[in-house]
């Protein structure tokens, strides 16, 4: 997999380096700062561009670097970097797209196989979220879809919550040890009460399920 990498802090830029490295990656590029990155994406081609949230050129360079390539190389994956959860932060990544994006902590990347996992699934096209954000989000409903998070089940919050976290059907299902057939039923329970009708296909109805609770969480801020 060809990566390039933009993060400001000169230990963790490395370390990232290293990891990717490791796990046999093709490192295009290493730079600093957003700017950087858009430029030495002009000429090299990468399957996936890791970002760090907060770095130049503004205090939120990652995301507004971000829009930038997401117009130029639309089919790029994108992988956000934070020291925090941030459910600002996963509102304004959404806004740049719901395929092929993610949002982990920096504490939480630090093996290889964490990464891989997380690289691999973008490049899939999958949404991947940190999992302590998708769970307070999906736990901590607010706003005028409260009503809807109460009619869900115990069981139904647990796919959701996978769900959040870009997990497929087979992923969800090897998370709770329950069938692909089981964690089926229940996404279809879900969609229902959330009154996604069979009008459009499944990536899009899961993606307006996670957006639901999403939502539910940044409407009290």
């Amino acid at each position: 997999m060809r990566v390039a990498l933009a993060e400001d802090g000169a230990l963790f830029r490395e370390g990232l380096l290293m990891l990717l490295q490791a796990a046999g990656h093709e490192v295009v590029g290493s730079v600093a700062d957003g700017d950087a990155l858009v430029g030495l994406l002009a000429g090299e081609d990468a399957d996936v561009a890791i970002l760090d949230i907060r770095m130049p050129p503004e205090p939120d360079g990652g995301l507004v670097t971000a829009e930038r390539l997401r117009e130029r190389h639309p089919d790029m994956g994108l992988l956000f970097l934070s020291h925090y959860a941030e459910s600002h932060y996963l509102m304004r990544i959404l806004e740049i797209g719901t395929e092929a994006v993610g949002y982990r902590l920096k504490e939480k990347v630090g093996s290889v196989e964490v990464l891989s996992d997380t690289l691999d699934r973008i490049v899939g096209g999958e949404i991947v979220i940190e999992p302590v954000l998708a769970k307070r989000l999906v736990e901590r409903p607010r706003g005028d879809r409260k009503e809807v998070v109460d009619t869900l089940s115990p069981r139904e919050l647990d796919v959701l919550r996978l769900m959040a976290e870009g997990r497929s059907n087979n992923g969800i299902a090897a998370q709770l040890f329950v069938t692909p057939k089981a964690v089926e039923k229940h996404i279809a329970n879900i969609f229902s009460k959330l009154g996604l009708q069979e009008d459009g296909s499944e990536h899009h109805r899961r993606v307006l399920a996670v957006l639901t609770y999403l939502r539910s969480q940044h409407d009290r801020r």
